[in-house]
């Protein structure tokens, strides 16, 4: 027996999903890029040229070592996104963002000088080419037979386009937070979305792993489809918020179950 549509998802005409840590897998693309950039310098005729201590330092970078550098860079930006106030804060996007992080990580481990200008900038160009969860391509080209899909990322939107055509994501739209001058969770970014797209609030649903993001979607009057993913759930299960969010999402998905595919089946979107 297939469960019911949810009744706040029966008027759901487009699907407008966040795309790091819901739809693609940041944490192993980053770290492994992050390790062969690494052991490739190291291979390389310039690293001899390099100072003693700088060199010692690089090869003393673990594994685990470069695990953490990723995740402190992804929490560089949600810092960064969070602490944006539209019309104060000078503008940047997310791929500067990300290089002025790279820089900034890098200091901090007395690292500065071990790559070049050009390869810092290509590193720091890692988060356009990000794989998708196992379920993310089909599921995404499922529900866009029913719905209009499209992305609404705080990356910018040339970040966005490649990490479609990366993914083959089959993304319908592509609609960054930062066409609208904010990032998320300011109402703007989905409000702005809505509008883009030619709906009402009610008739778009905001697809997350992260419950912050759909309280700010919900707040604007959107629908909400939460879809657990390993580690990217900022509220713990012991808080009250927490908690209040299991009675007012929309659709939640496990992470037992199939991600993006089970919320097309969900949806009443046959296989």
């Amino acid at each position: 027996m297939t469960n019911p549509i949810p009744e706040a998802l029966r008027n759901a005409k487009a699907l407008t999903f966040d795309v790091f840590g819901t739809v693609v897998d940041h944490r192993s693309s980053v770290h492994q890029e992050l390790v062969r950039r690494a052991k490739e310098k190291i291979a390389s005729p310039e690293f001899s040229t390099l100072p003693g201590a700088l060199r010692a330092r690089l090869e003393a970078m673990t594994d685990d070592d470069w695990a953490k550098f990723g995740e402190e860079w992804r929490i560089s930006y949600w810092e960064f996104t969070r602490s944006f106030v539209p019309g104060k804060t000078p503008w940047k996007d997310i791929d500067t963002h990300h290089y002025d992080a790279l820089h900034e990580l890098l200091r901090k481990r007395e690292l500065t000088g071990v790559y070049t200008d050009d390869e810092l900038r290509s590193l720091s160009l890692v988060w356009h080419k990000l794989k998708p969860w196992d379920d993310s391509a089909a599921g995404i080209r499922r529900l866009g037979t029913r719905f209009v899909t499209s992305t609404l990322s705080n990356g910018n939107r040339s970040l966005l386009q490649d990490l479609n055509v990366y993914g083959n994501l089959g993304f319908r739209r592509i609609i960054s937070a930062g066409d609208f001058g904010a990032y998320k969770p300011h109402p703007n970014t989905y409000l702005g979305a809505v509008a883009d797209l030619g709906f009402r609030p009610e008739e778009v649903a905001m697809v997350a792993a992260h419950l912050g993001d759909l309280a700010g979607a919900r707040a604007v009057g959107l629908r909400t489809i939460y879809v657990e993913r390993p580690r990217e759930e900022a509220w713990s299960p012991e808080e009250e918020r927490y908690k209040e969010a299991r009675g007012w999402v929309d659709l939640w998905i496990t992470e037992s179950e199939d991600g993006l595919l089970e919320v097309a089946k969900r949806l009443g979107i046959p296989e």
